[in-house]
């Protein structure tokens, strides 16, 4: 993995190293330009999507592309990243604005930009590693999953009345709710997602998006034609102007600075409401470090680059501070739109700067015009998102030729992210592949006869593999029962790579349990196992227990030490 988590901490530092330390130029500024132009068009209808799919009015999501895009790619550490709201973020999202509204919402972002700050000075850049790829299939999958089934409605033009709070519920209400299945809904999702699904077929350079959208909207206007109402962001969404109007559809003004508790449907600034957030930034938090760095670490692999993992944990909390005083809701890295970025020429985090104005120009002129894309197509594209994001191709293979914990690990975090939430998911995730972890690690360390020449009141064997706690219990009860009515039982260390306190304990009960007159001889000992021997005071006792350099100098002095 590409990550630098050693270089010193500083703000600015993926901008300072592509357009600083590196000569900018005219040619660099317009390849920029291209790429930034190239993910706006993307960015602006996933925003609009996203935004809905988090509970919240589609404007929001544009003022989160348009703020945290500017300020992670100054402040953050990935030179290629395209920050805004990402799908990963919707479940968590949705439950937080449906209960606390949006003021809530932006509290809880600004809340997790704290965190993802600390973690960034507490330099946990490096801790991606330690995830295991199953769990991180597996909960991606889980909320691919999960962002798929929330989007049924909208697709088909359901009605539900009221959307129970857990999976189970919600899609027990959606397949009572088919029967209300709206036929110009319907229609305007199927072509919209068939759209998506074969224009990458047709290998045009153009992003798919802005094609299957207008599709979807030319079987809006088909319907509309004939007297037939569909369900678009006009219809559903509506705003109040400064002036007291009300307007319907996007608003077509510069996000407003706003104290995050203030903004419509606010609950107040108090400790009762932080602490109830608390979970839910932390959550927030979480999937933010992680769904960035996977971002950056994946672009190092197309670049041949390497992004600070610290200070993009710094940027995307700076990010996440400062975008909810201007109405954005969470954002991180995007994969699929940084992605987009580095194929469409991006030389440096001018890029995402460009797509961020290109949101905020689309924001004061296209607004009108954005506020009647039918709902049914937005479902659709995030419902590509989430096939994208199953990554049900990686899934299958995993499910194929992956050893059975490693299965094991991926359909419990699957179903736990599901059925209850991520955290709950990688917590138990990351616990149980530890745990099997260690148990694989354990069977490893073994105790083999050496074969020779001996006294008839000698017994020879070699420990190989660490010996710690999950193992060294299981090692010294073999021991006794394979050394039999030995005198002198020579232990070889040369193949045991680690000895913690456990293992430490466990060879001091052996000797204080060897019978009179019996000796315990330990040889070739690595330097960690003899340092942890020399911690633990282990110290050689006459006619019971010594240490030898080799097997050979053992066998030639049989005397005990």
């Amino acid at each position: 993995m590409n990550t630098s988590t050693n270089r010193p901490l500083r703000l600015f530092s993926a901008f300072i190293d592509a357009c600083i330390s590196e000569k900018y130029t005219v040619q660099r500024l317009l390849k920029d330009a291209t790429a930034g132009v190239t993910v706006g068009i993307i960015a602006i209808p996933l925003a609009m999507a996203l935004a809905i799919g988090s509970g919240v009015p589609p404007q929001y999501g544009l003022y989160t592309s348009a703020v945290a895009g500017i300020i992670v790619a100054v402040f953050g550490g990935s030179r290629f990243s395209v920050s805004g709201p990402t799908a990963a973020f919707v479940v968590i999202l949705y439950p937080v604005s449906q209960q606390y509204g949006l003021s809530g919402l932006l509290l809880a972002t600004f809340m997790s930009g704290v965190m993802l700050v600390l973690m960034g000075l507490a330099r946990f850049g490096k801790l991606i590693e330690y995830i295991p790829l199953p769990v991180t299939l597996g909960f991606t999958s889980g909320i691919g999953i999960t962002i798929g089934t929330m989007q049924i409605k909208d697709f088909f033009g359901l009605s539900v009345t009221s959307m129970p709070e857990h999976y189970v519920g919600k899609v027990l209400a959606l397949v009572q709710a088919m029967p209300t299945l709206d036929i110009g809904d319907a229609l305007i999702g199927i072509v919209t997602l068939g759209v998506l699904v074969l224009w990458p077929k047709l290998g045009l350079r153009v992003p798919g998006h802005l094609p299957a959208l207008l599709a979807g909207c030319a079987v809006m206007a088909v319907f509309m034609q004939m007297g037939h109402p569909v369900a678009t962001i006009g219809s559903r969404f509506h705003y109040l102007l400064p002036d007291g109007s009300q307007g319907f559809g996007i608003p077509a003004i510069l996000p407003q600075f706003v104290l995050p508790w203030l903004q419509a449907g606010n609950h107040g600034l108090s400790l009762n409401l932080v602490q109830a957030l608390l979970p839910a930034a932390f959550s927030m938090a979480i999937l933010g470090a992680i769904e960035s760095l996977l971002c950056a670490v994946v672009l190092d692999g197309m670049t041949g680059t390497k992004h600070h993992s610290n200070n993009e944990l710094i940027g995307q909390g700076m990010g996440n501070i400062i975008t909810p005083f201007f109405g954005g809701i969470t954002a991180t890295a995007a994969i699929a739109r940084s992605a987009a970025n580095v194929r469409a020429g991006a030389t440096s985090p001018v890029s995402a700067i460009i797509h961020s104005l290109l949101v905020i120009l689309a924001l004061l002129v296209l607004a009108p015009w954005l506020s009647w894309l039918p709902l049914a197509a937005m479902a659709a594209l995030l419902l590509m998102v989430a096939w994208n994001m199953s990554e049900a191709h990686k899934v299958i293979n995993l499910l194929r030729r992956a050893p059975k914990d490693d299965i094991l690990v991926m359909l419990t975090c699957m179903s736990l992210t599901v059925l209850f939430d991520m955290v709950i998911a990688i917590t138990a995730g990351i616990v149980m592949a530890s745990l099997l972890f260690m148990r694989s690690i354990a069977k490893m360390t073994r105790l083999t006869d050496v074969p020779g020449e001996y006294g008839a009141d000698e017994c020879v064997l070699r420990i190989s593999g660490p010996l710690f706690f999950a193992a060294a219990e299981r090692i010294f009860t073999e021991l006794s029962a394979r050394s039999g009515n030995a005198q002198r039982i020579i232990l070889i260390w040369d193949r045991v790579a680690l000895l913690d306190a456990g293992g430490l304990s466990a060879l001091q009960s052996y000797i204080q349990g060897l019978p009179k007159g019996v000796e315990l001889v330990i040889t070739d000992i690595p330097y960690q196992p003899l340092k942890t021997l020399a911690r633990g005071g282990v110290k050689p006792i006459s006619g019971q227990l010594s240490f030898y350099s080799s097997l050979s100098e053992a066998l030639s002095d049989p005397q005990p030490r």
